[in-house]
């Protein structure tokens, strides 16, 4: 038996934020990061709450791969003022922040859980629909990823006018995640027909309008459906899990701060190399490869067996990433290789070990991480194109 449970109420297109006044708000707590208030965008929330009469306190000291102390800073913050409403507006960093806070602040204070209430302003994290949360151990340089339902939003607003103005090698990377996303979701472990259709339609969205909202940021009808497709990933891995593409992404961004998205980015065709058998010759009696043929014929692209189809998929991939401005290795990124052969042993350890990993579809070693780890600093693949 399984079971494909939605808990978050998604609200979508234009307009959407009216939505928050007809929720019987009384004082919200918004959690952002300080781009948010800065650039203004903050004000278009701001306008709604005032209009609905609805209190309001602005805790903006959010960083990117939100760290422990932060936890705490949000944490006195909200027990503070105890309110109704726990807002999270921004990327997904803001979002995790605030599940988390509200997950210890109605732990802490034994009290009703704050009607949690996802805003994302990127599309990329699916994080508004989802019970993770990733916090960061600075000192250790580790990433933990959390787990659990009382962390999901009970609302999720995807206002495509908040994205309008994302960068485009924000837009990529954030877009590459949501493909990581929805690909992993549909190889895992855990994944189910109910699952699949949320994973294969943003897998479309994504191939279709990623490179035409890269290259045309102000076409609303692209960035609309981009951000349709995150929330959709979200969903999917949200029931079927992730893989080794995360847990490898997670141990990288710690180690070297390199965006979450654009790590998940770079791993992604040599990690669907290795589930495929395509590093150490599996391909024949792998049924990740025949997913990854599947995914590849309902995605138009040549399967006529399951070797062509893997193929398709991965050259798609790579040809997406080249199109966004992707780097295609690790040493292209920037790492130096003395570097990232003095931390391998610690990337390896902590990705073998990240939570994600268990629902990869082909049981790996540490071994195996490693040789992936590898060639992805070298741009080693087994399909070069």
């Amino acid at each position: 038996m399984d079971i494909f449970d939605i808990q978050t109420k998604v609200v979508m297109g234009e307009g959407s934020l009216e939505q928050i006044k007809e929720l019987g708000i009384r004082e919200a707590c918004i959690i952002c990061d300080p781009f948010m208030v800065s650039s203004g965008k903050i004000n278009e929330l701001l306008t709604v709450l005032r209009e609905g009469g609805i209190k309001y306190r602005v805790f903006s000291e959010i960083v990117p791969d939100p760290a422990i102390d932060v936890v705490v800073q949000g944490i006195i913050r909200i027990l503070n003022h105890k309110p109704d409403a726990v807002i999270a507006f921004g990327g997904g960093s803001a979002i995790d922040t605030a599940k988390i806070v509200s997950y210890f602040y109605t732990t802490i204070e034994g009290v009703e859980k704050p009607l949690g209430i996802a805003i994302p302003a990127t599309s990329g994290t699916g994080s508004e629909v989802t019970s993770f949360a990733v916090i960061s151990d600075k000192a250790k340089q580790v990433k933990y990823p959390l787990s659990d339902k009382s962390l999901i939003p009970e609302i999720a607003i995807l206002e495509p006018e908040l994205i309008r103005t994302v960068p485009p090698a924000t837009t990529a990377a954030t877009g590459m995640d949501v493909l990581t996303h929805a690909l992993e979701a549909f190889v895992s472990t855990g994944a189910c027909d109910f699952s699949d259709a949320f994973a294969e339609k943003a897998m479309r969205y994504i191939f279709r309008y990623l490179p035409i909202v890269y290259t045309n940021p102000n076409d609303m009808i692209a960035r609309e459906k981009i951000h349709n497709a995150s929330c959709m990933a979200g969903l999917a891995f949200n029931h079927a899990g992730l893989g080794v593409n995360h847990g490898m992404a997670h141990a990288l961004g710690a180690m070297f701060h390199i965006p979450h998205g654009k790590a998940n980015a770079m791993l992604l065709p040599y990690v669907a190399e290795y589930n495929a058998g395509l590093v150490f010759s599996k391909l024949e009696c792998n049924k990740a490869a025949v997913r990854y043929a599947y995914l590849a014929e309902v995605l138009g692209m040549p399967a006529a067996t399951t070797a062509q189809g893997v193929e398709s998929l991965i050259t798609a991939i790579v040809k997406l990433m080249q199109t966004v401005e992707i780097p295609m290795s690790l040493q292209e990124a920037g790492i130096e290789e003395s570097v990232f052969a003095e931390q391998l042993n610690a990337l390896c350890e902590a990705a073998f070990h990240d939570g994600c990993t268990p629902a990869n579809p082909v049981k790996i070693t540490i071994d195996e991480i490693r040789e992936i780890y590898i060639r992805c600093f070298t741009g080693t693949r087994t399909i070069a194109k």
